[in-house]
């Protein structure tokens, strides 16, 4: 697994202390982006929150599935939550070490009492000595909230005093990131009111064991209650590892409401992400949940499509009609220019919106919809945006980390380029035949736009993990791409090199 190590600096360690009138909450920040580049220790807030007690318990939630492995839970992650600044409102993230699991709480509005809301995202620390402090606050103790340094320690201090260094694992980067555009297919499904909140999610396991063996499970909503299915049917949720809610326990006695959301599932489906938001005052609290317990978020499959061909294309009639596939035309390189072209043009029209709103960039951009939407859905995946269930709109924010590695280094997305690359689709009408490097022939067949091959992956997961490699070329080569003529690619002979051996990604053969 590769994996690289980021090194996070803080003027001082964030602190609860007392003042005149209350206490003083000081949340340190890293380096981060602002509106005017990348800069250190940005300001993003300094005025009151209106329910002290409810917004400390929620970033304690939030630092607790920071901090946690539900996976494997003897072990430990140690990484910080990230903080943007949207104008009206802070948005705290984080992400499981186990990479299953993404929260964030939203302070809204209603929430902050006076003082103007930067723009921008960088990280925040939140220590252990807080933490014990954070879990004291009273429901009457008036608390000042700083997020970014005093204007005086700027000049008073001289370089960073505390530093983290924390691996960061490409499948921890991809998960973080492919999360956002997992949730953009979701929909509300149920609201409970609090009272069957506190019930429901009081009745949950707490602990779950290393991993899932006991399958997913289902509810589905009836009234204002769920009940719980065997099976997925219509109108169902899926709750894998309903331990991992555990962190909503914080906020429970808060909350007015919970909303669950997921996506449309059918009979007999596989099982599926879902989030479950804890209404607060002023506030939301969200846990988004990959669909197995023991793998997280990354390789899911819209989103891998979504990269490898840019879902606003149409395909041309003679791409999808019969032949050799020995396509013509601007060819793969033109199409990924153009996917290109409409992701930077959208990310420069971004200012830390609350809100993304597609017509307005659209109409900005000069852009159909659909083009805007496929560029969102790249900036997603390369942590440039994130998701916001409650509003069904995108939000901008730059994780604070390399996520254009998301991309550059999908297994599957490299081994279905690199198939591509060196002639080894062939095409003849809905039958694509992939050649892998063994000199073994793969049918991959399209019904509907519904891809399945004959490998061992789509044997074992049915789609339910992505597509496999050998799909996503197809996909490509029917998009654009460049395939050559049968008697070509019998006398290149198949692709090799490393790109196209088997990778090991969340515990499971790519």
């Amino acid at each position: 697994m590769t994996r690289s190590l980021q090194a996070v600096a803080y003027r001082r360690p964030s602190v609860l202390e007392s003042a005149v009138g209350g206490q003083r909450l000081g949340l340190e920040t890293s380096r981060g982006a602002t509106p005017s580049g990348a800069a250190d220790h940005p300001r993003f807030f300094s005025g009151f929150l209106t329910s002290p007690q409810i917004a400390a318990a929620g970033l304690l939630a939030v630092a607790d599935v920071a901090a946690a492995r539900y996976y494997q839970p003897q072990l430990r992650a140690s990484l910080d939550p990230v903080v943007t600044g949207n104008g009206d409102r802070l948005r705290f993230e984080s992400f499981s070490g186990c990479g299953g699991v993404y929260a964030r709480l939203d302070v809204l509005t209603g929430g902050l009492d006076g003082g103007e809301v930067g723009r921008g995202t960088t990280n925040v620390d939140v220590n252990n000595p807080l933490r014990e402090a954070l879990s004291r606050i009273g429901a009457d103790d008036p608390l000042h909230l700083r997020v970014g340094p005093e204007e005086m320690a700027v000049t008073t201090l001289d370089g960073p005093v505390v530093e983290k260094k924390v691996p960061l694992p490409d499948r921890w980067l991809r998960g973080f990131a492919e999360a956002q555009v997992v949730a953009a297919d979701f929909d509300l499904r149920a609201e409970l009111p609090a009272a069957e909140a506190v019930r429901f999610l009081r009745s949950l396991p707490r602990s779950g064991g290393r991993g899932s063996s006991a399958g997913p499970r289902w509810v589905v909503p009836a009234g204002r209650v769920l009940r719980p299915t065997t099976r997925p049917v219509p109108g169902a949720v899926c709750l894998p590892g309903p331990e991992r809610l555990i962190a909503l326990q914080r906020v429970l006695r808060h909350a007015t409401a919970l909303r669950v959301y997921g996506p449309a599932v059918t009979a007999g489906g596989a099982a599926t992400a879902g989030a479950w938001e804890a209404v607060l005052p002023g506030m939301r609290l969200t846990l988004t949940l990959s669909p197995d317990a023991s793998r997280g978020f990354s390789g899911e499959g819209g989103v891998l499509d979504a990269l490898a061909t840019g879902e606003h294309r149409a395909a041309p009639a003679d791409r999808d009609g019969g032949g050799s596939g020995s396509g013509s035309g601007s060819g793969e390189d033109a199409e990924s220019t153009e996917a290109a072209d409409d992701t930077d043009l959208v990310s420069m029209l971004l200012a830390w919106e609350p809100r993304i709103d597609v017509a307005d960039l659209a109409a900005s951009s000069g852009l159909p919809a659909e083009r805007v939407r496929a560029a969102l859905v790249r900036l997603g995946t390369s942590g440039r945006v994130g998701y916001d269930t409650a509003e069904a709109a995108y939000f901008h924010r730059e994780l604070p980390y390399d996520a254009e590695r998301v991309e550059r280094h999908n297994p599957r997305l490299r081994s279905a380029r690199a198939l591509v690359a060196a002639g080894a689709v062939r095409l003849d009408g809905t039958l694509g035949t992939v050649t892998a490097e063994d000199g073994h022939a793969h049918r991959v067949r399209d019904d509907a736009g519904v891809l399945s091959c004959s490998c061992l992956w789509w044997a074992k997961y049915r789609g339910g993990r992505g597509p496999c490699k050998h799909a996503l070329a197809v996909r490509m080569v029917r998009r654009g791409a460049v395939a050559r003529p049968a008697d070509q690619v019998e006398r290149s002979g198949p692709p090799t090199g490393a790109d196209l051996n088997t990778a090991r990604i969340d515990g499971d053969m790519r």
